[in-house]
């Protein structure tokens, strides 16, 4: 398996070797359709030689706005033929966004999906003087006294094989040290910055994560790709990965498809995020408490004995053996069939995984392995491996990957996987690469057998005015973990104790009002009765809490947190300090005994 000098070049080599086999598959017409490894290159090739002759020079950037689909891909993957830098962004993001992300980038060109797009991408576009033109990957709708022209996609992947050449030339010449893609930060921190991430920090990723799961017997693989290929973890993980080595993509229609194409596809492998557990270990519980009866009671013994089995809490006796291999085959079939029958691994990332649900979903038969990295780092810097998992963990580093624990607390690294730095921001890059070690901001410990453990965000610890640090993160985590709750936010540095920001469960909601004949739809939450359902959540989170993190006083809102997505963040979905200054009054008011 040759990765390359560098990433687009290892696609070649790949294309060239495997051919005719399906690589990339999308719903059109209802249906799945593919496009080849040798198909994907030729299209690949045509588009790369257009954007040269549209003025596209090395190192140039291309903006690229898309649902995950094959196009997105081969536009990605054009850019670099071309040798130019692709720079994707949320199809979420606002005229702001898309202005910031232009201007910030310096980009000359942007692929668009379609015209709901480009509602928003193309006054960002007109405002900005370095930017030539815009490819369409549907045909718009026509545009009128549009500024800047507008290329067909379709058009541009028609066959220039006579100009092949001058492409294969511009990808000889790239190195592992060359930007291959720009990723924007979040923000957290102020405004998002562009992440320069070199062709040798993915391959070190995907070289890396071959070697922690090979044990599985890695062949002829199948993805189900769901999580915007615009964040970094579905871009190296769910797009790289697979290409690196030589696996089929599906693309998902959506998370309200996901099981429907979770039977169509049927994958062997799937990366996801923790919000996608906490929704179904939802779903699945409420089901079953729903059902009641016998089949509550096989569910649960399955995940007593699943617990026990594989976390090694206590050796299995005969009788339990023989029933755990009964309730294997009634149960576990039934969920491994649920998520398409054949697959092989689960990787959880971008955000924290609560050990609870972990366990939950590993008693019930999948391989369930949780990782930790940012988009730094490319963005994988450690993973459990199979037989190898500790819950609490988000495992040992990757293959080649060098990390310590600052004085501090801070989870530092080293190696290949490392950005070059943050794009026209070196004052950024130097306060966060030091001498050759990315600091993460994440607190954590290693262990003596290399397992590592994150407690927290290291700006986000709470102080206590007696000098406690305590973890937001822990308690929001088991906060949310309560049906009643949809999201919750705590809150106390320097005071004596912490409260918290509530927000409730939805569906919750509409039972409550139901039952009790409130209408949901109103705020309603303000009521004493409502109160006692959700300080009886709390109450029961507090109970598993030390002193110092127990929830004294609550606000409840009706506001949900949210972001560009919603799945790759964690519990909490939107930056603390933004949420915080919204709440600042009411949040002190707690401490006035008021509410």
């Amino acid at each position: 398996m040759n990765s390359g000098s560098s990433l687009i070049l290892m696609f070649m080599e790949q294309a060239k070797n495997i051919g005719n086999k399906p690589f990339l598959w999308s719903k059109k017409d209802g249906a799945y359709q593919t496009t080849t490894w040798q198909e994907a290159a030729k299209i690949v090739k045509n588009i790369a030689y257009q954007l040269t002759e549209l003025g596209i020079k090395k190192g140039d950037r291309i903006v690229l706005c898309a649902e995950n689909r094959t196009e997105w891909v081969l536009s990605n993957l054009a850019v670099m033929a071309s040798g130019a830098i692709p720079v994707p962004a949320y199809t979420t993001n606002t005229v702001n966004d898309h202005s910031h992300i232009l201007e910030d980038s310096g980009a000359k060109a942007a692929i668009f999906s379609n015209h709901k797009i480009l509602k928003n991408l193309l006054p960002a576009a007109e405002g900005n003087k370095g930017v030539k033109f815009l490819i369409s990957i549907e045909e718009p709708s026509k545009i009128t006294n549009s500024k800047i022209d507008i290329h067909s996609w379709k058009l541009l992947s028609k066959s220039t094989k006579d100009k092949h050449s001058l492409v294969d030339k511009i990808i000889s010449e790239l190195t592992r040290n060359d930007i291959a893609i720009i990723i924007y930060t979040s923000g957290t921190g102020g405004v998002p910055k562009g992440v320069m991430l070199p062709h040798r920090a993915i391959i070190h990723n995907c070289q890396g994560a071959f070697d922690a799961i090979q044990e599985l017997g890695l062949e002829d693989e199948i993805f189900l790709s769901f999580l915007p290929l615009s964040h970094s973890y579905e871009y190296t993980a769910g797009l790289w990965f697979p290409i690196y080595i030589g696996a089929q993509i599906y693309f998902s229609e959506g998370l309200d498809q996901l099981s429907k194409n979770m039977g169509e596809a049927q994958p062997t492998i799937m990366t996801a995020v923790p919000r996608l557990y906490e929704l179904m270990h939802a779903k699945i519980t409420k089901g079953i408490k729903l059902s009641g009866g016998l089949k509550e009671i096989m569910f649960l013994k399955t995940l007593e004995l699943g617990t026990k089995k594989y976390h090694k809490v206590k050796a299995l006796s005969l009788l339990e053996v023989l029933l755990d291999y009964l309730l294997d085959k009634i149960i576990r079939d039934k969920v491994r069939k649920n998520f398409g029958g054949r697959l092989k691994v689960l990787v959880s990332g971008g955000a924290p995984l609560n050990t609870d649900i972990g366990i939950f979903f590993t008693a019930l038969g999948l391989n369930l392995l949780q990782g930790y990295g940012q988009t730094e780092s490319a963005p994988v810097i450690s993973v459990n491996r199979p037989g190898q998992v500790k819950m609490e963990t988000v495992g040992t580093p990757l293959l080649n990957t060098d990390v310590k624990i600052a004085t501090d607390g801070e989870i530092l690294v080293r190696g290949e996987l490392l950005m070059t730095g943050y794009w026209n921001n070196q004052e950024a890059t130097k306060n966060t690469i030091k001498d050759g070690w990315l600091h993460t901001g994440d607190i954590g410990t290693i262990d003596e057998n290399n397992f590592i453990e994150i407690t927290d965000r290291k700006k986000d610890i709470i102080v206590n005015s007696g000098g406690d640090n305590l973890s937001p993160q822990r308690v929001e985590g088991f906060l949310t973990l309560e049906p009643e709750i949809l999201q919750a936010m705590v809150y106390g540095d320097k005071k004596s104790h912490i409260v918290a920001l509530i927000i409730p469960d939805k569906d919750f909601l509409n039972e409550w009002g139901e039952k009790t004949g409130n209408d949901a739809n109103i705020k309603t939450l303000d009521e004493d009765e409502f109160r006692k359902e959700i300080s009886a959540a709390v109450e029961r989170v507090n109970n598993n809490l030390s002193v110092i993190e127990k929830v004294r006083r609550f606000h409840i809102s009706f506001d949900e947190f949210t972001v560009e997505n919603e799945m790759i963040t964690p519990t909490l979905k939107v930056r603390r300090h933004k949420i915080i200054e919204k709440y600042r009054s009411e949040l002190e008011n707690l401490y006035l005994n008021k509410s």
